[in-house]
């Protein structure tokens, strides 16, 4: 269970579009929040195969592609689904109070 009080703000819930990437930092650590399908969801920014912004590609059916080589990333687990990448990215927690978007980096298991 996650401790709120690791929960930081990162943006106002109002501020997001709907499958539009918007990159933020937490305590130095690029994080890519994402609303789609009616959630939303915090995912490491840095593809695990080219060091490289997720939140520069394109949101599709909860996943986010990395633009470089089009790995395609589950927003939800952080496991990748198509090569080249074989890693996964971290996900993280994220809680809706009012328009804040609060996002802690205890990652999710």
């Amino acid at each position: 269970m996650t401790d709120s009080s690791k929960f930081v703000r990162v943006c106002g819930l109002s501020e997001l579009e709907e499958d539009t990437p918007k990159r933020v930092e937490i305590d130095g650590t690029p994080i890519s929040v994402v609303q789609t399908e009616g959630e939303v969801f915090a995912i490491n920014d840095i593809c695990s195969h080219a060091n490289v912004s997720l939140s520069e590609g394109e949101v599709d059916d909860c996943h986010i592609e990395c633009w470089l080589h089009g790995s395609r990333f589950d927003l939800r687990s952080g496991k990748p689904d198509a090569l080249p990448a074989t890693r996964p990215v971290p996900v993280y927690p994220v809680k809706i109070e009012g328009d804040d978007v609060l996002v802690s980096l205890t990652q999710e298991s």
